[in-house]
């Protein structure tokens, strides 16, 4: 394991193209091209590893509830065709989990507004484009569990948790 720290990062911010509709999110930020170059960086795309084909439907957390009450067991996920795919984005999130613990990741780099991977906001769950403060499955989970978890929009943030590297 390279000496330093150990950061997860949504593949999609990578460049990968695992989003649901098959595209990426491509985060072109100094600070995670130093960190890719120096072997900090720890890729996955939760829904994939949670055996989710891409392209795929669009999913949300039903009823204006977020990734903590689908970890808890309150909340579905559900895809635009009504279909329930809450337990793809919970073995996601464990997997995400185990793979971070594996690697010593104490923070993660999470795509927002994803249902997996938003930290600050999420969609509402009900498809009209809606958003609201909240988490998504696999944030809540590594939250839950100790690792800080951060939006594109606070990289410098994630860089300051970094500061005694």
């Amino acid at each position: 394991m390279p000496a330093g720290p150990r950061i997860l990062v949504s593949a999609c911010l990578l460049g990968q193209p695992v989003r649901y509709d098959g595209s990426a999110k491509t985060l072109q930020h100094p600070l995670l091209q130093h960190w890719q170059q120096n072997g900090w960086v720890v890729s996955l795309c939760p829904e994939r590893a949670g055996g989710m084909p891409t392209p795929r439907p669009a999913a949300e957390i039903a009823n204006g509830l977020s990734g903590r009450d689908v970890v808890a067991g309150h909340a579905l996920v559900r895809d635009t065709t009504g279909a329930d795919v809450t337990a793809p984005f919970l073995d996601g999130a464990q997997a995400a989990l185990a793979l971070a613990q594996q690697e010593g990741c104490t923070v993660a780099l999470l795509i927002d507004g994803s249902p997996s991977c938003g930290s600050l906001m999420i969609y509402d769950g009900s498809f009209t484009g809606q958003k609201q403060a909240g988490e998504g499955v696999t944030a809540a989970l590594l939250r839950q569990n100790g690792i800080a978890v951060f939006a594109p929009a606070d990289i410098e943030k994630l860089a300051a948790s970094l500061s005694s590297f």
